[in-house]
């Protein structure tokens, strides 16, 4: 009987605990079973994006392939074209984009000692540039001034005056072929010294004693050396050469600009037996930006008489240094040799140097100071006969612009003709565009 009553009682309560466990379990399992559920029909929904992900990067795959196609298929087409026209030779671009005129106006006023003061110089020296054809250019230059006929006379004239006229065939990158009326490589001061780049208003002296320009051919360029910007340059040249005012091998009837291959009397040829030969080699220095050293040596020698049996010849050094966007310092040596009739063979010869400072260099925060350049110059000639002159000039740049300048000077001069040594200043203002 005990054991009847006890064991229902045990049973039981071992049966409900078993119960509830089972019935925890089978909730848990059920949740998981959810969740499972879920997380299938995500991976579902996710497998079936990624299918249309990539059917749409195969869609643009496709439409960049055809892109592609067709973009080389035009860049095909427009080569060809290019070729087309190369192979017919048709011209340039409108005239509109081939011509261009450049160039600087300038007027001066100034006094030498013993003369009346005035306004000595209103000129105007436009230069056009027309391109031909991408490698065929044509430069031409003048110098339009005011002048009286004559001492004491009438009314003023306008003289023009033809500076260079020239073609410029570009052979290559290295090679340029120059033909016509030519700025000669003798220095550096004649190609680079129009009246708004030089900063000073007068010329040196010594480049008195050479010849400017000529009549004849030209081969020019450069050569660059390694990747540092340094640069090999070059010119050779072939020209009429000077002549003689009056035929004869005098010393005092060279003349330097005269020969350009039309007589007097109108007709064709050289004034002597030969023209002359030169040219120019530079190298060109830089280590940085607004830092570089420039030195060159050129020279030209031929006949000059009628009869062609005087010499005249001529050897410059040249040096340009910059440091720094402020400081510049330039100048060149010059010896002449000139064979004559009655004067046996003389030498005339000089040099210059010329020095500029901007004062924007010193940082300063004062009006006007960074628009002005002080310039100092001294130059020195001698004719090889006897005269020999020496100035020492110190200047200014006053910068309105670039291109808008107004700038001054003082001439100290000194020389063992007293016709010749005068002090001197002068004022100019110069544009150029």
């Amino acid at each position: 009987m005990l054991a009847m009553a006890l064991t229902p009682r045990a049973t039981a309560a071992v049966d409900e605990n078993d119960f509830n466990a089972l019935k925890d379990l089978v909730i848990k399992q059920g949740q998981r079973i959810d969740q499972l559920e879920k997380a299938h029909e995500q991976d579902e929904k996710a497998l079936d994006q990624t299918k249309k992900v990539h059917q749409q990067d195969q869609q643009q795959i496709q439409e960049l392939k055809q892109q592609a196609g067709e973009t080389q298929k035009t860049a095909s087409e427009a080569v060809a074209k290019a070729d087309a026209a190369a192979a017919a030779k048709v011209p340039g671009p409108l005239a509109s984009h081939n011509f261009t005129m450049v160039g600087d106006a300038e007027v001066q006023f100034g006094k030498v000692d013993g003369q009346h003061s005035g306004f000595t110089l209103a000129d105007f020296a436009p230069i056009f540039l027309f391109r031909a054809r991408e490698n065929v250019l044509f430069e031409a230059g003048f110098d339009v001034t005011l002048q009286n006929n004559a001492p004491n006379g009438g009314d003023a004239t306008t003289a023009v005056a033809l500076s260079f006229a020239q073609l410029d065939y570009m052979v290559n990158d290295y090679l340029t072929f120059v033909g016509g009326y030519m700025l000669l490589p003798l220095g550096t001061y004649t190609e680079r010294g129009a009246g708004w780049i030089n900063k000073i208003p007068d010329e040196p002296l010594p480049r008195g004693v050479l010849q400017g320009s000529g009549v004849g051919v030209q081969l020019r360029g450069g050569i660059p050396i390694g990747v540092s910007g340094q640069a090999i340059t070059y010119s050779v040249y072939g020209a009429n050469g000077p002549g003689s005012v009056d035929g004869t091998g005098n010393s005092g009837q060279l003349d330097l600009g005269g020969n350009i291959g039309i007589k007097s009397d109108g007709s064709s040829g050289n004034l002597h037996g030969s023209p002359s030969g030169g040219g120019r080699i530079g190298w060109f220095i830089p280590w940085k930006p607004h830092y570089d050293l420039e030195l060159g040596i050129s020279g030209q020698s031929g006949t000059w008489d009628n009869a062609g049996n005087r010499l005249w010849s001529a050897g410059i050094l040249d040096a340009a240094l910059h440091i720094s966007p402020y400081f510049e310092l330039k100048g060149e040596y010059i010896h002449s040799w000139v064979e004559s009739d009655d004067a046996g063979t003389f030498t005339p010869h000089g040099w210059w140097i010329q020095g500029a400072y901007k004062l924007a260099g010193l940082d300063l925060e004062l009006p006007l100071i960074n628009d002005l350049e002080l310039v100092g110059r001294y130059d020195r000639v001698s004719d090889g006969l006897g005269t020999r002159i020496s100035r020492s000039t110190l200047g200014y740049v006053y910068y309105f612009s670039n291109t808008l300048q107004f700038m001054g000077d003082y001439e100290f001069v000194h020389s063992n003709d007293s016709t010749q040594g005068h002090n001197a200043f002068m004022f100019q203002l110069a544009y150029g565009f």
